[in-house]
């Protein structure tokens, strides 16, 4: 899972879908961590057109994956409901998306073993520490350095 999660961070573009404006769920706080790293990152929420970080930085929203510019070098971060996950799994491969990253509590059996069949890099589920799985809040900072990958916050 290290070595997925160490390539997803090549990637040149990220995507968050379950991006949120509510500042208590996690699809907001994974989008700040983005931000805050500055990396190139694009919400996904097909019921909003803008999400407005606590810097005052508004961010244009997709509404599907499907819609990315670069999906082939987008790595996506999902943050929804396993339902939902699997139904944006199925659109990323079909858009050509090559890195998905599935927060804890995002994903099932189904929808964790459709992601580590159908893309190059797959991360989520269990680790060394802690069960809930990888975490980008947790685990980013780690996995971007072992990846060779610098930010600025």
């Amino acid at each position: 899972m290290e070595a997925a999660a160490k390539r997803f961070f090549t990637s040149p573009y990220f995507a968050v879908a379950g991006a949120s404006q509510d500042t208590s769920k996690f699809g907001y706080k994974v989008l700040s961590w983005y931000a805050a790293h500055s990396l190139p990152v694009t919400p996904i929420n097909p019921s909003t057109s803008s999400i407005r970080l606590s810097t005052d930085t508004d961010l244009a929203t997709l509404p599907s994956v499907i819609d990315l510019p670069h999906p082939s070098e987008t790595s996506l971060s999902i943050i929804t409901p396993p339902p939902v996950t699997l139904k944006i799994l199925k659109e990323a491969k079909t858009a050509g998306i090559k890195a998905v990253w599935m927060q804890p509590g995002s994903f099932d059996k189904e929808g964790l073993d459709f992601a580590t069949q159908e893309f190059e890099s797959a991360v989520g589920g269990g680790r060394k520490r802690g069960g809930e799985g990888w975490c980008v809040l947790v685990d980013g900072e780690s996995i971007m350095r072992a990846a060779g990958r610098s930010w600025e916050k």
